[in-house]
């Protein structure tokens, strides 16, 4: 017998209503002989629709036929997904983060393991420990990994670094202080950013891995250890934090992340703190790594790199059993051409590392190194946190961001909420 939805997910399938009437009914099914995957996602920018068109034409390639299933903003799509999950119209597959977004629906018995895919292409061989910990739920593959992105991306402008006579890319925090404050009294925003919850906390991140380092990041998100959340070194994590507050613009609040990267694209503004889909806006712009804009995942040939990303999960259907359609699916996802072509146009880098990186950036290039020593791998928040305390997190350093409020305050106030 199934338990009672929880709350989350059932404020899902609320929402899941609302939205799945502003999409507009089920696409009608398409004439197909082989395989035929109606696909839910959220990528919907000029750069997403290109890459997810590289998972469309591999899944045809392999003799399938993919049904887009578009859906702007990931809370919205992943909504609908379980709102048609659980009204019994499930699709072929949905798209949800490598966080615990989906295990709510797996542990209803609501999505089908592919177990067989997983084992027979060797899954647990290419894919990284933190991935397959979230797909890899009590012995089981529920879903398949489509993707890694790291969300702590140091971004900066060439432009604005010549016009305020910065020479070299910075090397340490300090460094990264220095170069802001050229950017300040060469007349350019130093710090382009949007004042969003989970913007703000993008920042944070970025600062707890490169002041406080790999232990300290574990202690606090993934152990909620008192000692850690109380100590010195995290005080500084903080202090950090909110001196790089006093570099951003007065029309920060409410910007959009793109519009932020889009103040380095004009030469307008020095640095950002992002996830790497930003180099999607960068491609747009047609400016090139290492030629327009520089690329730095973290101070030092040792900097952690936080592991997010993307994934689709397979809804149990209406026939028991394996599903061809959904088995395709599974396998084309992971394979080395596909991965490639995907990450060339989302600005991700594969999954795996036994792949020709030629074709990539020198940012991915970057990123594929850094994933080839496990010792700088780590998970990011949502793998460790659950929602309410991720949410809580959030809506304690955007208040301390925007507001003055004691250091000490904020150690007492994280710590109430992850050890809830």
């Amino acid at each position: 017998m199934r338990r009672p939805l929880r709350p989350l997910l059932t404020a899902a399938l609320a929402l899941g209503l609302a939205c799945a009437q502003a999409a507009g009914p089920t696409p009608p099914a398409a004439p197909a002989s082989g395989p035929r995957a109606e696909v839910i996602h959220w990528w919907t920018s000029g750069g997403e629709s290109a890459a997810v068109k590289t998972l469309a034409d591999a899944y045809r390639a392999g003799g399938g036929t993919w049904v887009d299933m578009a859906v702007a903003l990931g809370e919205q799509a992943r909504a609908v997904a379980v709102n048609r999950i659980i009204g019994g119209n499930p699709p072929t597959a949905a798209q949800f983060n490598t966080t615990k977004q989906f295990h709510d629906i797996v542990e209803q018995g609501l999505v089908l393991p592919m177990d067989e895919v997983a084992q027979k292409d060797g899954w647990d061989r290419f894919l990284p420990e933190i991935v397959l910990s979230a797909i890899r739920i009590k012995g089981h593959y529920y879903a398949v990994p489509v993707n890694i992105h790291m969300p702590t991306w140091i971004w900066y402008s060439k432009a604005a670094f010549r016009q305020a006579g910065i020479a070299g890319e910075p090397r340490s925090m300090e460094e990264l202080f220095a170069a802001l404050d050229k950017l300040k009294a060469a007349g350019l925003v130093p710090l382009a950013h949007g004042g969003q919850a989970w913007q703000d906390n993008t920042v944070f991140t970025a600062v707890l891995t490169n002041v406080g380092g790999r232990e300290l990041y574990l202690k606090v998100l993934r152990d909620r250890d008192p000692a850690a959340i109380n100590s010195e070194a995290f005080r500084q994590v903080l202090l950090t934090f909110k001196r790089l507050q006093g570099y951003v613009d007065k029309g920060s609040p409410g910007r959009n992340w793109n519009d932020a990267t889009a103040m380095l694209i004009s030469g307008k503004a020095g640095v950002q703190f992002m996830g790497d889909w930003a180099k999607g806006e960068f491609a747009q712009a047609r400016q090139v790594a290492g030629r327009d804009y520089g690329c730095i995942p973290g101070f030092g040939p040792q900097a952690p790199y936080i592991i997010q990303g993307d994934v689709f999960v397979f809804p149990r259907q209406k026939t028991p059993g394996p599903q061809p359609a959904q088995q395709l699916l599974a396998h084309v996802v992971t394979q080395p051409t596909t991965q490639v072509e995907f990450s060339l146009r989302k600005g991700s880098i594969p999954i795996r590392t036994d792949v020709d990186v030629s074709k990539l950036d020198i940012c991915a290039q970057q990123g594929v190194a850094a994933m080839k020593d496990k010792a700088r791998q780590l998970g990011n928040g949502e793998l460790y946190l659950t929602p309410d305390q991720n949410g809580a997190l959030q809506d304690i350093l955007t208040t301390y961001w925007n507001r003055n409020i004691p250091v000490e305050k904020v150690q007492r106030d994280i710590l109430a909420a992850l050890r809830s």
